[in-house]
């Protein structure tokens, strides 16, 4: 056991929990979940992933490490018209999908016959509201936020990876000692909360079939592709079908869904963490562990967050999406074919668009297969 066994472990839990959290808060604002229903939404999210991690990487002997659906959150954050009741509703239809995809071989691939192009596209009109929101929260507080903005930057520039928990961190403190926040919150152990979930037709396109593309598309795909990159070769449908299992048990407590991760499994697979890849899959149970602690005092979390400036969480948000918008951005205008069903793809998820009571999601997928298969129409 090297000590950079738990290191990179512990790294990898904080910087994808402290970097992506003000995303899970934005989500649950959009679909009007309480406080109390916030902090059980992360505290089941904190649970199912502690588990995912022990059992897979234990069960394979991979570092097998999981998620939350930080593409999918920003879907939900965008979204309008829905309850917290239809989005436990669409949690639990992606979460099936998921389970029904790790069971059959054929669904995984249909997924990854969409082109990646307007898969990206989509993900990118996703996104893109987020970063814009992080530029127009400098009005509002320039003497907080611009300094945070230069930090993001330069720090990045040595190491990406903490660049935003270094502002929410910096931003938090500077916040507290200038007086834009009272007293820290009374700390308190995480419950959960059960939800009841409402089905209908617009929740099921409008968010569960987006969330679930999403999902497979941005994140179990690319995280497959980090365990292959790093030598390994899973079997992709028991990580799903697992993923989607605990996404199912989960989503009555308000978690969206979990998922294979990319960024964090990058610091847990690489040689920095051991040198024979057979030891590797020892940072899963420390990656958990640090996920159970963050269970336990999640409703403490969600509470500090709640008393922090709202500019303060657009901007973390905002900038802990920078990185997948311009790696979305970048795949989606690569192929010169596909370029004008992708920038189609990505106006139409942009505008917002809400059709039938149907997403714009939905729709910018539509759009871009419509126009890429006229385009092949064409070609024959």
């Amino acid at each position: 056991m090297r000590i950079s066994i738990p290191i990179s472990a512990f790294v990898a839990a904080i910087v994808g929990f402290g970097g992506t959290l003000a995303i899970v808060i934005a989500a649950a604002k959009a679909v009007g979940a309480t406080q109390v229903e916030t902090a059980s939404w992360v505290t089941a999210l904190c649970l199912a992933m502690t588990i995912e991690c022990l059992w897979l990487s234990w069960r394979t002997k991979m570092p097998v490490i999981t998620a939350w659906s930080t593409p999918g959150l920003a879907l939900i954050a965008a979204s309008s018209g829905f309850t917290t009741n239809d989005a436990v509703g669409a949690f639990i239809v992606t979460a099936i999908l998921l389970i029904a995809t790790g069971l059959f071989k054929p669904l995984t691939q249909l997924i990854a016959r969409i082109p990646a192009s307007v898969a990206s596209g989509m993900l990118a009109g996703i996104l893109v509201s987020f970063a814009t929101g992080a530029v127009k929260t400098i009005p509002a507080d320039p003497w907080l936020i611009l300094p945070l903005i230069g930090t993001f930057f330069v720090i990045r520039l040595f190491n990406p990876a903490l660049s935003v928990l270094a502002v929410l961190i910096g931003g938090g403190l500077a916040a507290f000692l200038t007086g834009r926040v009272g007293g820290l919150p009374t700390p308190e152990l995480s419950t959960l909360t059960l939800i009841a979930p409402h089905f209908s037709a617009t929740s099921i396109i409008g968010l569960a079939l987006p969330l679930y593309l999403v999902t497979m598309a941005s994140q179990n795909l690319s995280g497959l592709a980090v365990l292959r990159a790093a030598g390994y070769h899973p079997e992709p449908g028991p990580l799903i079908g697992v993923t989607g299992l605990l996404s199912l048990l989960s989503a009555p407590f308000g978690a969206s869904t979990t998922n294979l991760a990319a960024i964090s499994a990058a610091i847990c697979t690489g040689p920095d963490v051991h040198p024979d890849p057979a030891e590797r899959w020892k940072t899963g149970p420390f990656y958990a562990l640090a996920y159970l602690v963050f269970a336990i005092f999640g409703a403490s979390l969600v509470a500090i967050f709640a008393v922090l400036p709202q500019s303060l969480i657009v901007l973390v948000a905002g900038l802990a999406l920078i990185g997948p918008l311009s790696n979305a951005l970048s795949i989606a205008l690569k192929e010169e074919g596909e370029r004008m069903a992708a920038t189609v793809t990505f106006a139409v998820t942009a505008s917002g668009l809400t059709l039938f009571g149907v997403g714009a999601a939905f729709w910018g997928l539509v759009a871009g297969l419509a126009v890429l298969f006229l385009e092949m129409l064409k070609k024959k």
